[in-house]
């Protein structure tokens, strides 16, 4: 075990080498000396690192089309990333392939985050609603804040009517490897559970005779959710966060306009303080983090729209039409089309695979039940909240900001209708960060330990990394951040969502099981009774899944 993480160390050390290089200013020996301005720690941080982020955002994000749209004289570069498309496609399929079980499935989602058809005594770790505070804490976040600002300053208006229908579609995806992750977890003597991606990947496929392959995409995610926790889940939460409290303290005059390390040093210090717990303790603080922290930015949201009340409607009718015009930003309407699909898979990561790891340490005993628990999460984060930001940043006007960062761009929004109200929306970034960061050191951790090993120096070693890497995180621009963080995320989703295809008649026997279980609940039987009704028709069940 200890070989396999040194040579993987070797690969994180030899950068790592390179920054520490970069960060020292070389003697240039012969050369004519001339005045030279010294650049700040945070600059030499972001010039070593950004070759990197560069490179791993252009293997991502490889066009499948490239070429010229919009009205003639007016025309703009346009590339379509397959990785978009794949993503939106899985989307649509399995909302089809369940029956729209994003609409007809939620009711009772609300029924079972309630607890009403498990017991305290249920296998795992957490409870239901923990699980999905967990889960919220990890998507809720500055995508919400700054992704949908950065999305309509970029895609115009109605990249907002495509961030509702891919957060609406996102449902289906979150249910199908929600339940995946429950299904395949694996617990340990001492009741910890390890689960995700990397599990059903592994367990699935060897079930279906394609061991070799499920083998090989497991650990190819768990590289690509490594990467995503050091990228979407670390450096893009703490560099918003980061932005923004540079924002409120006097900008390019702030204190620390030139040393945003040390903002993120004192951040690395509070989460690592949080993540020693492990998933038991992220869901007790996510479980009072996550609402507190989203009813203070809707509180905010509504003062701001109630300020412009008679701008709503028309700025709903110029969401609708913008979202299929030919004359919006980047493109017309597959620019704005494209730039709602990104923003909202970044934001509520539905496909992705990584809600999986925290749902899988559910107190349950069927897979179905926190898959349907699963597909809240879209709509708390793409519909409510996004739509909430969009609103705020269009009736305000300051989207067409677009030389700004997306987390200045809505604190401007917020400072023009309540200007000491920027303070406030710095609290609940802050609050957004941590709560990401928490949950995002989580999943990497769970992807490295199927890799590398469950020893006390393996968790060690990764947590250490993670926290380094929110120092860096700080220091970087939000453009290199932006361009990695979207890169190492979207990776995710080739092997998962291979994954959740393969395995369909698996999730489809997984939610016949669950709900014929519910109905005897509802009609009255205890859940002893009614689970084993369930177990005694699994012959029938699996014949017609």
């Amino acid at each position: 075990m200890f070989r396999r993480v040194s040579r993987f160390l070797s690969y994180i050390l030899i950068p790592a080498v390179l920054l520490a290089g970069g960060l020292c200013p070389a003697q240039q020996a012969d050369e004519p000396t001339e005045a030279v301005v010294e650049k700040s720690l945070d600059d030499k941080i972001n010039d070593a690192v950004s070759p990197y982020t560069d490179a791993i955002s252009t293997v991502v994000f490889v066009p499948v089309w490239k070429g010229q749209v919009g009205p003639e004289g007016e025309k703009v570069d346009l590339e379509v990333p397959f990785v978009l498309l794949w993503l939106a496609a899985a989307a649509f399929f399995l909302t089809f392939f369940f029956k729209f079980i994003n609409l007809r499935g939620f009711a009772l989602a609300l029924r079972t985050v309630k607890g009403k058809y498990s017991k305290s005594d249920d296998p795992g770790e957490i409870t239901h609603f923990q699980a999905l505070t967990a889960a919220v804490s990890g998507t809720v976040g500055l995508g919400n804040i700054a992704g949908v600002a950065i999305a309509i300053s970029m895609g115009g208006p109605g990249a907002a009517f495509w961030m509702v229908v891919m957060g609406l579609c996102g449902m289906s995806s979150k249910f199908a490897e929600c339940t995946l992750g429950v299904k395949y977890r694996q617990i340990d003597k001492d009741g910890k559970v390890h689960g995700g991606a990397m599990h059903y990947l592994t367990r699935g496929f060897a079930a279906r005779g394609m061991g070799p392959l499920g083998k090989t995409l497991a650990v190819f995610f768990g590289i690509c959710c490594i990467g995503a926790s050091f990228g979407g889940g670390n450096m893009y939460q703490i560099n918003q966060a980061t932005s923004q409290l540079v924002n409120v303290t006097g900008g390019a005059e702030s204190f620390f306009a030139d040393k945003q390390w040390l903002f993120g040093l004192a951040v690395a210090i509070l989460v690592g303080a949080a993540i020693i717990g492990g998933i038991a303790r992220i869901g007790k603080i996510t479980a009072s983090l996550v609402p507190t922290m989203t009813v203070i930015y809707i509180i905010g949201c509504f003062i701001v729209l109630g300020s412009h009340l008679d701008k709503i409607v028309p700025t709903f009718g110029l969401i609708f039409t913008s979202a299929f015009s030919g004359e919006a930003l980047a493109g017309g309407f597959v620019g704005t089309l494209l730039q709602g699909i990104r923003r909202a898979a970044f934001s509520n990561e539905a496909g992705i695979g990584s809600a999986p790891i925290a749902h899988a340490a559910v107190k349950t005993r069927y897979a179905a039940s926190e898959g349907l628990v699963a597909l809240l999460e879209p709509f708390v984060d793409t519909v409510i909240i996004c739509t909430m930001t969009a609103l705020v940043v269009l009736v305000t006007g300051d989207y067409m900001h677009r030389g700004d960062d997306g987390i200045t761009i809505t604190s401007d929004s917020f400072a023009s209708v309540v200007p000491w109200f920027s303070y406030v929306l710095s609290v609940a970034v802050i609050l957004f960060a941590l709560s990401t960061l928490i949950s995002w050191s989580y999943y990497g951790l769970q992807a490295w330990k199927f890799l590398f090993g469950k020893s006390k120096a393996s968790d060690m070693t990764f947590k250490l990394i993670f926290c380094f890497v929110i120092i860096l995180g700080a220091a970087m621009s939000p453009g290199k951040v932006i361009d990695f963080s979207d890169a190492m995320l979207f990776s995710m989703s080739f092997a998962n969502l291979l994954g959740v295809y393969l395995l369909l008649p698996v999730i489809k026997r997984e939610l016949k099981k669950f709900v014929l279980f519910t109905k005897r609940v509802d009609a009255g039987e205890s859940i002893e009774m009614a689970d084993a009704h369930v177990k005694s028709q699994l012959p029938d069940l699996e014949g017609r899944a």
